[in-house]
C-alpha cells in the first residue's frame, strides 16, 4: 500500500509535466483555429483550399513529431550526471528533425502537384499549391522546436513552453492580417500569406525557446544543435524508437480522416456534425496528451532506477486523472449539449438545425468515447516509457483498422444506425486499442519486475 503523501507527490510531479504540455497543445489548436478563421475572411474557395493544405501539412507535421517524441524518454532515462549522454541524444535528435523536416517539405510540395490525379477540384488545387509552398519551410523549425520541447520535458524543466506557444498565437494572427491584406507597403499575398505567417511563427518560436533554454544554467550546457556531429549509434536508436511512434500517429490520423470521408456519405448535415463533435473531442484530447507525455517521462525515469512499483503507481495516477477530467467533460456534454453546440450551429437555419440534431446524438456517444480515447493515448505513453514503441503501432492497426473501421461500417451503414452507429464503431475501435495497450503495458511491467 502506498501512503497518501506518496500518491500526492506522484500527482504533483505528473501535473508539473502534464499541465504545460496540455496547455501547449491547446494553444496549438488555437493557432490552427486562427488560421481557419483568417481563411474564411478571404473567401469560401480559400477556406476549402487552405483547409486541404493544412490537413496535408498537419499529417506530415504529426508524423515528424512522432520521430522525435522518444527523445524526452531517453533524456529522462539517462538520469542525473549523464551529461555527455544527454548531449549526444539532443544532438542526434536535431539531426533527425532536420532530415525529417526537409523530406517532409519535399513531400508536401510534391503532393500539391499530384493531388489532381486523385480527383480533387482543379480550382481548389490552384489555390492550395502556393500555400503548400509557403507552409513547407515551416516543417524544419517546427520539428526543431519539438526537439527542445522534448529535451526540457525529459529534464523536467519545461521552461516558458506555455508562454511561448500562447505568444505565438498573437504573433500568428498579426502576421496573418499583415500578409493577407498587404498593409504598411507589404505585398498582398492572400492565402499564401497565411502559410508564410505560419512558417515564420514556427521559426520565431524555435529561436525564442532556444534563447530561453540557453539562459538556463542546468539546460544550457546540455543543449547541442550540432546535428552534423551526431553519433550514428544514437541516431539509429532514436530512429528505431521514433519510426513506430510516427507510424502510430499517422495511423490514428488516417483512421479519423477515413471516418470523416465515410460520414460524408450520410449527407452534409452528418459531415458538419461529425466535424464539430470531432473538433470538441480533439480539444479534450489535448489534456490526455499532457498526461500521456508526463507519465511517460516519469516512468522512463523510474524504470531506469529499477523502481517498478513506482512506475505502476504513476500509470494508475495518470489513468485516474484522465478519468476525472473526462467525467467532468462528459457531464457537460450530457447536461448542456446546447451550450457546447450552439456556437457552431444557427438552429434558425433549416440546414444547420439538421446538423445540430445529428451533433446532439453524436455528443452522447462522445461522452463515453472520450474515456477510451484518453486511455489509449495514455497507454501509448506508458509503453513509450518502457521503450516499447513498436507495440503501440501494431495495436493501433488492430484497434483502428481491424475493429474500428469495420465496426463503423457495419453499425452505421449495414445496421442502418447512420452517423450515431458510425461513431459507436469509432468508440469500439478506440476501446479495443485502449484495452490492448494497457494489457501490454501490464505484461511488460511484470516482466521487468521479474527480471
Amino acid at each position: 500500500m502506498t501512503t497518501s503523501p506518496t500518491r500526492l507527490r506522484d500527482g504533483r510531479q505528473l501535473a508539473a509535466l502534464a499541465l504545460p504540455i496540455a496547455l501547449t497543445q491547446l494553444a496549438q489548436v488555437a493557432l490552427t483555429t486562427t488560421d481557419t478563421l483568417m481563411m474564411g475572411l478571404i473567401s469560401t474557395e480559400a477556406l476549402a483550399a487552405g483547409g486541404l493544405a493544412v490537413v496535408l501539412f498537419n499529417q506530415l507535421r504529426t508524423m515528424g513529431v512522432g520521430l522525435v517524441t522518444a527523445v524526452g524518454n531517453q533524456v529522462a532515462a539517462a538520469g542525473d550526471g549523464a551529461d555527455r549522454t544527454v548531449r549526444d541524444i539532443v544532438r542526434a535528435s536535431f539531426a533527425i528533425a532536420t532530415v525529417a523536416g526537409l523530406l517532409g517539405a519535399l513531400v508536401l510540395v510534391t503532393l500539391g502537384q499530384v493531388l489532381g490525379l486523385l480527383g480533387q477540384d482543379p480550382a481548389v488545387l490552384e489555390l492550395a499549391r502556393p500555400m503548400l509552398l509557403a507552409l513547407a519551410p515551416g516543417l524544419v523549425p517546427c520539428l526543431w522546436f519539438q526537439v527542445i520541447r522534448q529535451f526540457t520535458v525529459g529534464m523536467r524543466r519545461p521552461k516558458a513552453l506555455v508562454w511561448i506557444t500562447v505568444g505565438s498565437i498573437a504573433v500568428n494572427a498579426g502576421l496573418n492580417w499583415v500578409l493577407i491584406t498587404g498593409v504598411w507597403g507589404l505585398p498582398r499575398l492572400g492565402l499564401p500569406g497565411i502559410g508564410a505567417a505560419t512558417s515564420t511563427v514556427y521559426l520565431l518560436s524555435f529561436l525564442v525557446f532556444y534563447l530561453v533554454v540557453c539562459r538556463d544554467p542546468v539546460l544550457a550546457p546540455l543543449l547541442s544543435v550540432r546535428g552534423w556531429r551526431a553519433d550514428r549509434a544514437v541516431v539509429g536508436k532514436l530512429v528505431r524508437l521514433g519510426v513506430p511512434i510516427s507510424a502510430t500517429y499517422g495511423s490514428e490520423a488516417g483512421f479519423f480522416s477515413v471516418v470523416a470521408l465515410l460520414m460524408g456519405s450520410f449527407g452534409p448535415a452528418a459531415l458538419a456534425a461529425h466535424t464539430v463533435v470531432n473538433q470538441l473531442v480533439y480539444i479534450t484530447f489535448q489534456v490526455t496528451v499532457g498526461l500521456s507525455h508526463g507519465s511517460s517521462i516519469l516512468i522512463s525515469r523510474e524504470v531506469a532506477r529499477r523502481n517498478i512499483e513506482a512506475a505502476a503507481r504513476i500509470a494508475r495516477t495518470a489513468l485516474a486523472h484522465g478519468a476525472v477530467v473526462m467525467a467532468v467533460i462528459a457531464v457537460l456534454y450530457l447536461a448542456a449539449p446546447w451550450l457546447v453546440l450552439r456556437p457552431f450551429f444557427d438552429v434558425r437555419v433549416p440546414a444547420e438545425a439538421a446538423g445540430y440534431a445529428v451533433a446532439s446524438s453524436l455528443l452522447v456517444v462522445a461522452a463515453g468515447l472520450q474515456f477510451a480515447d484518453c486511455a489509449q493515448n495514455i497507454g501509448v505513453g506508458l509503453l513509450r516509457g518502457l521503450d516499447d514503441t513498436k507495440s503501440g503501432f501494431r495495436i493501433s492497426l488492430v484497434g483502428y483498422w481491424a475493429v474500428g473501421l469495420p465496426a463503423a461500417w457495419l453499425i452505421g451503414w449495414l445496421a442502418g444506425l447512420g452517423p450515431t452507429g458510425a461513431w459507436l464503431g469509432l468508440a469500439a475501435g478506440l476501446a479495443t486499442t485502449a484495452v490492448l495497450l494497457l494489457r501490454r503495458f501490464g505484461r511488460t511491467l511484470r516482466t521487468a519486475s521479474n527480471s
